[in-house]
């Protein structure tokens, strides 16, 4: 079986663009300042940290669609309480490392998911000259196809035991963390490993892009989830083959559709092998309610150009979906910003956060 070829990313934040897609303008009016800005050489964190103290507002009350790498060039929007009519003379002058392009006034708080998706635009480097061309053409089959929405390495913490340890402590091995929020996030890997054993599952059998009878359908244009039944099979089938829907899989919780028939038999086959005691979910339901995620994730927009041994690839992707997730379905990425000092020619992979 071929290897995938190794390609270098992030050799400079130039090389690792993304831009935001809101999911709606700001109105013009109201009491919180969205503000659209570039950053680099910065997390969303510390970026928005910056302009709240630049703006004098609570950089506690601020809001953003999603985080974005600091190794990169983001664009992205967060959301200010700020009244101060002198505001955008204050954002004249930003901090280093952020440009403003716009600043406009909306009537509630931006909060994590309100975009549409993200734009990226990545550059391959140290590529072998021959493994060129040959990436192009499958990185455009993935523009057509798709690829298994799969959780990265990112999802589960820098050394991948965050599923773990939510484990330990919700059967009463360890006590929880004091944090909530690191009580979420914990509990939030626990459901993305259970996601990503199922979706390997219906990699396996052929069946992440096309629904099964019985399976939740979700349409990709309106967001919609429905139940495909016997009489919807063929059609359900046919319009996921023209990347209208697909079909979806379990992130775990008291409060989630299920499927029904084989789906469902299967979905509760792998809720019963991750956690002993199924019914932790309903006691921990404040944790997460559950939900549901697309077993593809659809690329769209997507273009290649190709130099002597690096490749730029241009794409868009709904919310949730990560750059990388695509790119290590035809190459091994080796992350420039992650290589220890001491080990100058060792990687290691680290997907951006894509919003």
């Amino acid at each position: 079986m071929p290897t995938n070829p190794t390609a270098i990313i992030r050799t400079t934040p130039a090389d690792f663009v993304v831009e935001e897609i809101p999911a709606y303008p700001a109105s013009g009016e109201g009491d919180h300042l969205f503000v659209t800005f570039r950053k680099t050489g910065l997390d969303t964190p510390r970026a928005v940290r910056a302009l709240a103290e630049l703006l004098g507002a609570d950089a506690r009350e601020a809001g953003w669609a999603g985080m974005k790498d600091r190794h990169a060039i983001t664009t992205q929007t967060a959301s200010f309480a700020c009244r101060d009519g002198d505001a955008e003379a204050k954002l004249a002058q930003p901090p280093e490392g952020i440009e403003v392009l716009a600043v406009e006034r909306h009537g509630h708080k931006l909060k994590t998911g309100h975009l549409r998706g993200n734009r990226f635009t990545i550059t391959l480097r140290q590529l072998a000259a021959e493994a060129v061309q040959p990436l192009a053409e499958q990185l455009d089959r993935i523009g057509l196809e798709g690829v298994p929405n799969a959780f990265g390495p990112q999802r589960f913490g820098r050394d991948g035991t965050n599923p773990e340890r939510a484990l330990s402590w919700l059967s009463g091995e360890q006590k929880p963390p004091r944090s909530k929020k690191h009580r979420r996030l914990l509990f939030s890997a626990l459901q993305s490993k259970m996601f990503n054993q199922l979706l390997q599952v219906r990699v396996a059998d052929g069946s992440w892009r096309s629904p099964l009878e019985g399976d939740l359908a979700q349409k990709h244009d309106s967001g919609g989830v429905f139940e495909v039944g016997p009489e919807d099979l063929a059609d359900a089938q046919l319009r996921a083959s023209r990347r209208e829907l697909s079909p979806t899989g379990p992130m775990f919780g008291a409060k989630m559709r299920w499927p029904s028939g084989a789906p469902e038999a299967l979905e509760r086959q792998v809720l019963e092998q991750a956690l002993a005691d199924p019914t932790l979910l309903d006691r921990h339901k404040a944790l997460g309610r559950g939900a549901r995620r697309t077993l593809r994730l659809v690329v769209s927009e997507m273009h290649c150009e190709a130099g002597p041994d690096y490749l730029v690839a241009r794409f868009m992707l709904p919310k949730g979906g990560y750059a990388t997730t695509v790119l290590s379905e035809v190459c091994d990425l080796a992350d420039h910003t992650r290589r220890p000092k001491a080990e100058p020619n060792s990687s290691q992979n680290d997907p951006v956060v894509a919003g």
